[in-house]
């Protein structure tokens, strides 16, 4: 029997949710740099959305992409406790901070694609959460 075989499934459908919740982002930011001026901005001023593009930005947006990568490999690989705590806490994290990105998509104009992106990666954090709190422990 191969590793596959053995994984639970519980853990295989959240390293698949982190992975959706990181291509949601990308998405995100792939269709921003298709909204007219963007680029423009960006090469002339050295800002998005107004705001300054700077290393401490480009470390945030590095570290927030890097971790549901590692979220993915590590649902795959910790043990049951130490994965379902894991889950648990990052993804609550992560929901909190979609929570933040929601209440400001409801304070300011934002596109429909962002929207939908925001959400999405709300409700996936959220799935997270809920599958690893299901998630049977071993004795």
């Amino acid at each position: 029997m191969g590793r596959w075989e053995v994984l639970e499934d519980w853990k295989i459908k959240i390293a698949a949710l982190w992975l959706i919740y990181n291509v949601a982002g990308l998405i995100a930011v792939a269709l921003m740099f298709m909204e007219p001026g963007v680029v423009t901005e960006l090469a002339e001023e050295g800002t998005i959305a107004g705001a300054k593009l700077g290393p401490e930005m480009l470390l945030a947006g590095a570290v927030t992409l890097l971790i549901p990568l590692v979220m993915a490999f590590l649902s795959l690989t910790l043990k049951d406790k130490m994965n379902r705590w894991t889950n648990i806490i990052v993804g609550i994290v992560y929901t909190v901070l979609g929570i933040a990105d929601f209440a400001e998509v409801c304070t300011a104009e934002f596109p429909a694609y962002a929207i939908l992106m925001i959400v999405s990666q709300f409700v996936v954090a959220a799935l997270i959460v809920w599958y690893a709190w299901k998630s049977k422990q071993k004795a």
